[in-house]
């Protein structure tokens, strides 16, 4: 896959790529969002909250997808940082997730983390622990069901950390 444009998330940004976020938490398969979640509190929860959001293009300026990256924690956790990551369905097995997730390791080492910690993946996200497993993530704890997956029912969740 040829590099992908990583810019600040926009207002614009965020509504071009709006449908595609209420799909993905809609699916009830990988994200721990409230399905009815309202533009508004997604637009806070994704692009305010967190210390930066960026949205990915490609040279076409095809909007592929978008994450966050914050402090896991506050006080004596902040080293920490956490990201969410979604990818347009079209996008999907093209290499964005992994250029996504290089890319945040990158801007967490400026912003001075010294580690990244996913709280929830879902377990039978197998591509993405998969992924993240290559990345050099490891699965530090399992929580049991701490999900409930729309047609799998209750199923773990795990933590996953990579120090930078």
């Amino acid at each position: 896959m040829t590099p992908l444009r990583f810019t600040p998330m926009t207002d614009d940004d965020f509504a071009a790529f709006w449908p595609h976020f209420q799909s993905i938490v809609t699916a009830q398969e990988t994200y721990a969002i409230d399905p009815e979640i309202t533009f508004k509190t997604a637009y806070t929860l994704w692009c305010e909250q967190p210390k930066a959001s960026f949205a990915v293009k490609d040279d076409q300026g095809e909007l592929l997808g978008t994450y966050y990256l914050k402090a896991n924690a506050a006080g004596p956790g902040q080293h920490v940082c956490n990201c969410g990551y979604m990818v347009s369905p079209a996008a999907r097995g093209k290499g964005v997730a992994r250029q996504m997730c290089e890319h945040s390791q990158h801007i967490a080492r400026q912003y001075g983390f010294e580690a990244m910690q996913f709280n929830a993946v879902v377990s039978t996200n197998e591509v993405a622990v998969a992924l993240w497993q290559r990345l050099g993530f490891a699965i530090v704890g399992t929580i049991p069901n701490a999900y409930r997956h729309a047609s799998l029912g209750f199923v773990d969740s795990y933590v996953m950390y990579k120090a930078l």
